[in-house]
């Protein structure tokens, strides 16, 4: 008997809103979490390793996990999401772009959390995203500042002239960040070239002939360029071309530097906003956007040793993986 008051009092402590009641989650309560990964690589291997990390911390083994890698294909991807809502998970984690949009076309019931996921607007066609989602759907981006990585360029290769944009055309995240790279560098006085691959039987070629023509090339953060980075390292190096990447494991494959956030902790803060959904009935469309703030200039010392680059000294360098 006090068992049973003790949860009705429970309940009644977590109402919410004019919608009624929203249940707290009971202490023994085990969830079942869904997760499409869209492709492998190491950001987003990290990104699904710290979330799974936060909802382990706080819940133990009453979360059990059903992840599904779409190995880069977008009918694997649909599959993996409709079987996450037939086996009705608790939340979905969607993990990049592609992921996220897959699984808003497929439930307004289930809660989603996104990650690596650039701009939330751009992702889903929201007119007036002015910083959360609603509905559903919230998340953590991966967008770093793109001013910044602009500046990068000018500040280690002041004298070139001509700066390579290299970036999968089917990405909308990667065509919103070479967007805004592009005027950031023709205001800094760069000439800008958009090199353009549909997916990655294309990276190559395209790769050839921007290395041939260009003095920098910048990659934002792209899962098609980081599935392929060393791919692209072993075009630009040979030619002497740096890479300016947009995140730290492309940069780690390919790039001299990047200006980014650490995966592991965005999957984390992921992680912890599915904890204040699941347990503590917080409204996930009323979460807003979450950013990760500590930032670091970095560097890969092997690259910037084989084509001789030196680096002010508040650039960190990269640890191996």
């Amino acid at each position: 008997m006090k068992k049973q008051i003790f949860t009705f009092l429970s309940v009644l402590v977590c109402m919410s809103g004019s919608l009624g009641i929203t249940a707290c989650a009971e202490e023994n309560q085990i969830f079942t979490v869904g997760i499409c990964q869209f492709t492998q690589h190491d950001a987003l291997d990290a990104a699904t390793r710290g979330f799974k990390d936060a909802l382990t911390d706080k819940l133990g083994d009453r979360v059990i996990f059903d992840e599904q890698n779409a190995q880069g294909d977008y009918a694997t991807c649909t599959s993996a999401i409709n079987g996450l809502i037939t086996k009705d998970v608790d939340l979905i984690l969607a993990n990049a772009t592609a992921s996220l949009q897959t699984a808003a076309t497929a439930t307004t019931d289930i809660p989603i959390l996104g990650t690596s996921v650039t701009e939330y607007g751009a992702a889903l066609q929201l007119d007036d995203f002015n910083g959360t989602v609603g509905g559903n759907i919230s998340g953590t981006s991966d967008l770093a500042p793109l001013d910044e990585q602009a500046a990068m360029v000018q500040e280690l290769f002041p004298d070139a002239d001509k700066v390579g944009l290299l970036y999968c055309s089917a990405e909308p995240n990667s065509q919103y960040q070479i967007d805004v790279v592009e005027k950031e560098l023709e205001e800094l006085g760069y000439q800008c070239d958009r090199y353009t691959f549909s997916d990655s039987n294309d990276i190559s070629s395209v790769t050839m002939n921007a290395a041939s023509e260009c003095d920098v090339i910048y990659v934002p953060t792209d899962n098609t360029v980081a599935s392929n980075a060393e791919l692209i390292a072993n075009i630009c190096i040979p030619d002497k071309v740096p890479v300016i990447a947009g995140e730290e494991n492309t940069c780690r494959g390919c790039g001299v530097a990047t200006f980014t956030i650490n995966y592991y902790d965005l999957g984390y803060t992921t992680g912890e906003m599915a904890v204040r959904i699941l347990v503590d009935g917080e409204n996930i469309s009323d979460m807003p956007i979450e950013y990760d703030d500590k930032l670091t200039k970095r560097y890969n010392k092997e690259i910037c040793e084989q084509l001789g680059i030196e680096v002010p000294d508040d650039y960190v360098a990269l640890e191996a993986e």
